[in-house]
């Protein structure tokens, strides 16, 4: 009798994150074409109500309801920027950042919101080369992680927010099939709360899943940190053990040493048109109706096509 004994567990876990990759890919994917179509629905609604705010300004009974309805669409408008950031399809500026200035200004901010019962500790590596993200997102992801740090230490505890040159060699590569090999700066945020049990770890990123009470959370927080990482070329993964803490592992795209710094944006003065033609290019019959009637708001002699062909035809 012949017997020949494989251990299997590798493999076993490899084809368990590669599902777990593909569930994340058609979850992304729905999302952003829901996402996408909700936006257009949210500009013909915010775009109709910004019209008639002036129209009835004198009325200050509907004027309050108008702001309130705009509100709660801005609102909306929110949730659908999550879904995209999830889906990989938001604009990302990328810029060359360098995420140990990034996070001191942060750090500040958040000894101040997290609250006296939270210890705040901070150990940034003096040779932490620079990344290529976009800083708001990135500013938005840390904070986001370390409000969920709080909310993991009710009865308070110590966050630690670290820095440090990682390499991913093809041995993680071949345990972590969404990594690639290479140097990464890391942004490490971890806490000593009550960690995450493996059965939900698994499920963290999934956009709506959380774990906290009806009305405390959307679910679409940490999923919006995973997308922009992914979309930004980087990495993460966590790490958890149940009543010790969470580490929670940023790797963002190292930053070429002749990258060239993003200019700063002005703020401009509200543009008001002298009868120029503008040609509007929009699919969507209801929006294109908005936009038409905005421009011409403006001061713009608008034209209309209801799609590239027809606006070629016009040119």
């Amino acid at each position: 009798m012949l017997a020949i004994v494989q251990d299997v567990t590798e493999r076993l876990s490899v084809e368990a994150q590669l599902r777990q990759a593909q569930k994340m890919e058609a979850i992304g994917n729905l999302s952003g074409g829901m996402a996408h179509n909700f936006n257009n629905m949210l500009g013909v609604i915010i775009g109709n109500l910004d019209l008639a705010a002036p129209l009835i300004k004198d009325n200050h009974d509907v004027a309050e309801l108008v702001e309130e309805a705009i509100g709660a669409a801005l609102g909306s408008a929110e949730l659908t920027r999550r879904l995209l950031a999830f889906a990989r399809k938001q604009s990302l500026r990328a810029e060359r950042i360098a995420p140990n200035n990034l996070i001191s200004g942060i750090v500040r901010l958040l000894r101040r919101t997290l609250g006296e019962n939270i210890e705040i500790v901070v150990d940034l590596a003096d040779d932490l080369s620079p990344v290529i993200a976009d800083s708001a997102q990135l500013e938005a992801s840390l904070t986001n992680l370390a409000t969920n740090a709080r909310d993991a230490m009710p009865n308070g505890g110590q966050l630690s927010i670290a820095t440090v040159n990682r390499c991913l060699d093809a041995d993680y590569v071949a345990a972590n099939v969404e990594a690639t090999a290479g140097d990464y700066p890391a942004i490490e945020v971890s806490d000593t709360g009550i960690g995450i049990a493996p059965e939900i770890a698994q499920h963290i990123f999934e956009p709506f899943y959380t774990t906290k009470d009806p009305g405390k959370g959307t679910g679409l927080g940490l999923s919006m940190v995973f997308g922009f990482i992914k979309q930004s070329g980087g990495h993460i993964n966590v790490y958890s053990e149940p009543g010790v803490g969470t580490t929670f592992r940023l790797y963002l795209p190292r930053a070429a040493a002749e990258t060239a710094r993003s200019a700063e944006l002005q703020p401009t003065p509200p543009v008001r048109g002298g009868g120029e033609s503008v040609l509007a290019v929009e699919d969507n019959p209801r929006l294109r109706q908005v936009l038409m009637r905005q421009l011409s708001d403006l001061g713009y002699q608008p034209i209309e096509a209801d799609g590239p062909v027809a606006a070629l035809a016009i040119l």
